[in-house]
C-alpha cells in the first residue's frame, strides 16, 4: 500500500531527473559479466540515472518492475547493456556485449563515487528541504561525451517531446540492437549510433525526423571530430566545455548539459535556458522573470556546486504556476 500512495514526480521533477525505480526483487538474467559494489552512503538509482534517460521512451534507457535500471550505450571498447539493480544494501550490475567491462569498470563513477554530496552546503530553506528529501541523491559520471552531447544537440530551441522524438527515431533506425537480453524481444532496447553512421544520416531523415539543418549540421561536425570530444573527459569540466564549444553550434547551453552528465560537473549551471532562470528566480527569491544574470547572482552562494544547487530546486517543485502558452510544437517533417 505503501507505494500506492507514495508521491509521483511531476512535470519539473522529471526534469531535475527524477525517474521512479520500483521496489522489488530482481530475478538473475541471462550470462553476463558481474560486478557488485557497495556505496559509502545512500544511493538512488533513479536520482542518479535519471539525467541519462531521454523522455519515457528512450530506447537505450529502462526502468523494469523488478527495480531494475537498464542502459545501453557506446563504449570505446564497443557497444554493451547494463542492468542494475540495489540488493540487500550493495549495487549489483551485469553487462553484455563488446563494452561490458569497460561499463562494469566505471560502474562506480556513473553511479556518484567520484561525487562529494557533502561538500554542498544549502544555503536557502528550499534546497535544505529538497536535499532532505533525497539523500541519495549523486551526480553521475559516465565518462561518455558524445552520448551526452548529441541528445543534447538535438534539445536546442525545440520543446522536450520533439528532441525525445528525434533521438528515439534516429536511435531506433541508425542504431543497433542492444547486446544481451535487452536487444531481443517486443521492445527492444538500442546503442545509438556510431559516429560515422551519425554522419551518413541522409538529409531526408533528419526532416522526416523532425531535425532542422541547424541542429543537424551541428552534430554533423561534432560527429567528424568524435574522438577529439571524447578526450575531453580527461579534462576539468570548465576546459572541457570549452573545447566542445569551438565546434560551431555548440554554445554554453549545450556544452553544460553535456558535462553535467559526462563529467559529474556539479558546477556546470545551465544558462541560456527558456524556462531554468525563472524556477530559480521564484525558489529563492520569489522572482519568475529572472534572467540568467540574476540567476546567477543568486546561486553565488553556491559556488562550486551551482548545478547541484538547480537540481534540488527542480527536485524541490517549486515553481511558478504557469501564465503563458507552451512554446509551439513544430514537425518539419510534415511539411
Amino acid at each position: 500500500m505503501a507505494g500506492r500512495f507514495a508521491p509521483r514526480p511531476t512535470r519539473t521533477t522529471v526534469r531535475g531527473g527524477e525517474v521512479a525505480v520500483p521496489a522489488g526483487v530482481p530475478r538473475q538474467g541471462a550470462a553476463a559479466r558481474v560486478r557488485s559494489w557497495a556505496p559509502d552512503g545512500p544511493l538512488d538509482l533513479g536520482l542518479v540515472l535519471g539525467p541519462l534517460r531521454r523522455g519515457p521512451a528512450d530506447p537505450t534507457f529502462r526502468v523494469t518492475r523488478d527495480g531494475s535500471v537498464w542502459r545501453a550505450s557506446r563504449t570505446p571498447a564497443g557497444p554493451g547493456t547494463l542492468r542494475v539493480y540495489v540488493h540487500g544494501g550493495e549495487v549489483r550490475a551485469q553487462a553484455w556485449g563488446p563494452g561490458a567491462e569497460w561499463l562494469l569498470e566505471r560502474l562506480p563513477e556513473m553511479l556518484g563515487s567520484a561525487d562529494d554530496p557533502d561538500a554542498f552546503v544549502p544555503r536557502h530553506r528550499v534546497v535544505a528541504l529538497a536535499r532532505h528529501r533525497r539523500p541519495g541523491l549523486r551526480l553521475t559520471r559516465t565518462g561518455l561525451v558524445l552520448e551526452s552531447l548529441i541528445p543534447s544537440v538535438l534539445e536546442q530551441k525545440v520543446t522536450t517531446d520533439e528532441a525525445y522524438r528525434a533521438w528515439r527515431l534516429l536511435v531506433r533506425r541508425f542504431g543497433e540492437p542492444a547486446p544481451g537480453p535487452a536487444g531481443a524481444g517486443e521492445r527492444p532496447m538500442w546503442v545509438m549510433p556510431a559516429p560515422r553512421a551519425w554522419a551518413l544520416i541522409p538529409s531526408w531523415e533528419w526532416h522526416r525526423a523532425g531535425v532542422d539543418d541547424k541542429r543537424a549540421s551541428t552534430i554533423l561536425r561534432a560527429v567528424r571530430v568524435a574522438a577529439r570530444l571524447e578526450q575531453a573527459v580527461g579534462m576539468p569540466a570548465v576546459e572541457a566545455q570549452a573545447r566542445l564549444e569551438v565546434v560551431p553550434g555548440i554554445g554554453p547551453w549545450t556544452s553544460a548539459e553535456a558535462v553535467q552528465r559526462s563529467h559529474g560537473a556539479a558546477d556546470a549551471v545551465t544558462v541560456g535556458d527558456l524556462h531554468l532562470p525563472g524556477i530559480v528566480g521564484w525558489a529563492l527569491a520569489g522572482d519568475r522573470y529572472a534572467d540568467d544574470a540574476a540567476m546567477l547572482r543568486l546561486l553565488e552562494p553556491y559556488a562550486g556546486q551551482r548545478h547541484r544547487a538547480a537540481r534540488l530546486i527542480l527536485l524541490s517543485g517549486n515553481t511558478p504556476a504557469r501564465r503563458a502558452p507552451k512554446m509551439p510544437r513544430v514537425d518539419i517533417g510534415l511539411l
